[in-house]
């Protein structure tokens, strides 16, 4: 077949980041790590599809961390092809994590309107309300408001949402309610993936997936005893997604290091392949330690495979043994 076929050019191609936790602070490590990524990838990805994040791209969901993340995209926006987002737990959650982390659902509208830099126009407090407990702010009213603040920025219009580019379909999962950590979908969230995944489908026709938090049991720190794993409807995802292998499914939230065991997650037929597309701003090790580091994942698609690749941005190479192919059609186990 073709794959010996050194000068075969792909029919798309596109880049997979993640976990860029850009902070307030130009010079803070993960920013400068974001600036290095994004010149990096300028030098390989001519003609792309585009970049897909897979979420957490501030680390708090505050004004200053995407004004700062606006500044980056600004400076390399001439050099880079569009980016589509994924929502992430650190951008949307109830917990502000940091020293100390601050709790947004003990605060009044007012107290997270001053946070998260909105004047004073969040709806007016009644004086008699001050003294009761209940004058918290409500969790709809905390998820609209971070939500709002996420599409602002990224554009994107909700916190799931499609896009066919280049004749292959795109599809971002992504939590509902703002948990500090994991991702709530609703059933109608898991129906409309149900039915984007039937647009157009065929067998040996990659449909690329993307969500922050991987299936439980499936990529690099996504292991019942790692904890990483995180979507609240786990069995009922895999239920949908089961029925059609030929997707790929992207995830992050991890931070694991694409040198790690598992960075693909072979479906065999009965789920779709997954990856871990590690992160931009700090890498995690199998020893379960904090690594300095910048790394993602280059997709080139083929008539008949799927080539992912990982990319070192700190020293600007490709990693040796971090490349993976997708052969389609894919083979179904025992499938109809």
């Amino acid at each position: 077949m073709g794959n010996e076929n050194k000068h075969e050019q792909p029919i798309v191609s596109f880049q997979v980041i993640t976990d860029t936790h850009v902070r307030e602070q130009a010079d803070h490590i993960h920013n400068r790590h974001l600036e290095k990524a994004l010149e990096d990838i300028a030098t390989y990805s001519h003609g792309s599809s585009g970049i897909m994040h897979v979420g957490d791209v501030t680390d708090r969901g505050l004004p200053q961390e995407y004004q700062e993340l606006q500044r980056i995209l600004e400076t390399h926006s001439e050099s880079l092809p569009e980016i589509r987002y994924t929502v992430g737990n650190h951008d949307i959650g109830a917990i502000l994590w940091g020293d100390p982390p601050l709790n947004l659902t003990t605060m009044t509208q007012h107290e997270v309107g001053e946070v998260l830099g909105h004047s004073g126009d969040m709806g007016q407090v009644e004086a008699h309300d001050i003294e009761k407990p209940q004058n918290s702010i409500s969790i709809e009213e905390l998820w609209q408001k971070r939500l709002s603040d996420f599409t602002a920025i990224t554009g994107m219009n909700g916190s799931y949402h499609d896009h066919w580019i280049d004749g292959y379909h795109y599809i971002f999962l992504g939590t509902e309610q703002p948990h500090p950590k994991d991702c709530d979908m609703s059933a109608d969230q898991l129906q409309w993936l149900e039915t984007k995944l039937s647009e157009q489908a065929l067998p040996e026709q990659p449909i690329f997936v993307f969500l922050h938090q991987p299936l439980m049991d499936t990529v690099a720190g996504s292991m019942k005893e790692q904890g990483w794993y995180g979507v609240n409807q786990d069995a009922a995802l895999k239920a949908v997604l089961s029925r059609y292998p030929q997707v790929i499914l992207f995830s992050g939230h991890t931070h694991w290091q694409l040198e790690a065991r598992r960075t693909m997650y072979e479906g065999g037929g009965q789920l779709p392949t997954m990856f871990n597309a590690s992160s931009v701003a700090y890498l995690w090790t199998d020893e379960d330690e904090h690594l300095e580091g910048s790394e993602s994942l280059h997709v080139d698609v083929y008539r008949d495979r799927v080539v992912v690749k990982g990319r070192n941005h700190v020293t600007g190479s490709w990693i040796e043994g971090a490349e993976y192919t997708v052969h389609y059609p894919v083979k179904v186990n025992g499938g109809n």
